[in-house]
């Protein structure tokens, strides 16, 4: 059995979207406490194209 956790990481506005924290440095954070990385889901886009935020779901199994 696994648990899951999810994180939102909001983008900018404009068309220079930077995104709100360093998911790079978030995607190691949690390595090190056992989750793995799933999938990064970018949500349907709205007006310009682009999506408002990213969302990254991590997994860990229960032990």
């Amino acid at each position: 059995m696994y648990e899951y956790e999810f994180f939102r990481i909001d983008l900018g506005f404009g068309f220079d979207r930077e995104p709100s924290q360093d998911y790079h440095e978030l995607i190691n954070e949690q390595a090190k406490s056992g989750w793995r990385l799933v999938q990064i889901f970018a949500p349907p886009t709205h007006g310009v194209g682009k999506a408002t935020f990213y969302e990254l779901i991590f997994e860990r199994e229960i032990k």
